[in-house]
Parts: C-alpha cells; sequence; structure tokens
C-alpha cells in the first residue's frame, strides 16, 4: 500500500498518543498487586457496612467506616425530612435549656465503645425561642452530619443509642426520640447492622 507522507505522520502520531496515554493509564493503576507478597491474593475494599430508618421527622442514616484493628468511625446523617427544619445541637443539655429541646446525641453500648468525643459537621448557631431566657444552640436548617471514633472490646453484640428532635420556626417541633437502638453485631470481620 502506498500511503502519503502526510498520512503516515499522522498515522504515526496517533499511534503514540495512543501508547502514551496506554502508558499513563497502566502507571495510574491499582499497585496493590505489585506490593502484596508472592502467592498473596488481593483483597478488594470492604463496604461500609450501613442502615438507616426514619421516625419522627427524621432520617437517620448510619455507617462504619475505616474498620481496621477493632477500630472505625461510626457516623450518622440525620436528616429533617421537612425542608426548614434544623437539629439541636450535640452540646445541648439532655433535657435542653429550661426543657425546650434536645440534643443530637451518638452513644454506643454492648462491646463497642467510644473511643473519642461525638463531633458535627455544621456550624452552631443561636436562636431565640419565645418562652425561653437562654439562647439554643442549633445547626443550621437541613442534614447533619455526626462522626464518633469507636473500637470494640472483642466480639459479640452492641447497640448504638440516639437522640435527637427536630424544629422550625414556622411549623414548631416534631417529637423528639431519645435512646432509638440500633443493634450491631462484632465479629473478626468487623461489625454489620441488625436488619430484622
Amino acid at each position: 500500500m502506498n500511503l502519503s507522507p502526510r498520512f503516515r505522520r499522522t498515522r504515526a502520531a496517533r499511534t503514540v498518543v495512543a501508547l502514551l496515554s496506554l502508558a499513563a493509564l497502566t502507571a495510574c493503576g491499582d499497585r496493590s498487586a505489585e506490593e502484596a507478597p508472592a502467592g498473596a491474593a488481593v483483597q478488594a475494599p470492604v463496604p461500609s457496612p450501613t442502615t438507616s430508618f426514619t421516625e419522627n421527622g427524621v432520617t437517620v442514616t448510619l455507617s462504619v467506616a475505616g474498620w481496621k484493628a477493632s477500630k472505625g468511625t461510626l457516623t450518622a446523617v440525620f436528616t429533617p425530612e421537612k425542608k426548614g427544619f434544623h437539629l439541636y445541637s450535640t452540646d445541648l443539655p439532655l433535657t435542653g435549656i429550661e426543657g425546650v429541646g434536645r440534643p443530637t446525641a451518638v452513644g454506643v453500648t454492648g462491646v463497642l465503645k467510644a473511643d473519642g468525643k461525638l463531633t458535627a459537621a455544621a456550624d452552631v448557631r443561636s436562636i431565640s425561642v419565645p418562652g425561653v431566657d437562654a439562647p439554643m444552640p442549633v445547626y443550621p436548617d437541613g442534614p447533619v452530619t455526626t462522626t464518633l471514633p469507636v473500637r470494640a472490646d472483642g466480639n459479640g453484640d452492641a447497640t448504638v443509642l440516639l437522640g435527637y428532635a427536630s424544629c422550625s420556626a414556622k411549623e414548631g417541633c416534631t417529637i423528639p426520640v431519645a435512646h432509638r437502638p440500633v443493634h450491631l453485631r462484632l465479629t473478626d470481620e468487623g461489625p454489620t447492622f441488625d436488619t430484622t
């Protein structure tokens, strides 16, 4: 076949670009197989166990991530079902302020223990509530993500205890939820939520 010089240069350039792209993709690939000892099976990352429920106007989604050497992070995402609703701060006293409000709370019992402080990925703001002299610490309207470092003291059963109350300046508050249990089972493979 007789090809023009221009076609040969274009074809050569395309071939070089394709080979360089392939080399770049190969270099960026997963190197875990190369780093594993000879004969060892490469394990895929284990997905984080997750569960959720909806109660009193809020959907709560729980997950455990980064489980390694009997430690991980318990994440709880609290999402009000209706627009314009907020949740109270994790720092609110258990009985609220002057009996108003309930803290956003995540605790653990059984073989699962807290390994640090509960934190929220939202800034606290203060609001005034009629009939309450002190300002109320709340999160902005919408979902709030909390995290709690946890550790397991062996295999067995554990319970996550959740508490929250959601309110709206226009529609009032939902009935607070306190000590809502979600059960887990911890084994050598890690935690799993009981979905029964």
